[in-house]
């Protein structure tokens, strides 16, 4: 019968394996969340008026939802806007 010897090294370099394996399948499973902002703190980022950014808003440059009397945004939508008007 053979017997096999684990050592600490053995053991360290097993746990760093299993350790980059959970964080390859965590990263791959997390769904992704979406960030929603409201009005004001689109503003800030964008450094645009109110005005501005209700024309965005209403000529559909920038979809929002609307809940209550609250307007969100999703930053995904604002950072598509972003790409899709740069200029080169």
């Amino acid at each position: 019968m053979a017997v096999s010897v684990v050592t600490t090294d053995d053991l360290e370099v097993f746990r760093h394996s299993l350790l980059n394996d959970l964080r390859s399948i965590i990263q791959i499973k997390a769904p992704k969340q979406m960030q929603w902002l409201k009005s004001s703190e689109v503003r800030k980022i964008l450094k645009i008026s109110p005005g501005t950014l209700q024309n965005l808003r209403i000529n559909g440059t920038l979809s929002f939802t609307k809940i209550g009397s609250i307007i969100y945004y999703n930053q995904d939508d604002i950072d598509s806007m972003l790409a899709k008007n740069k200029s080169h």
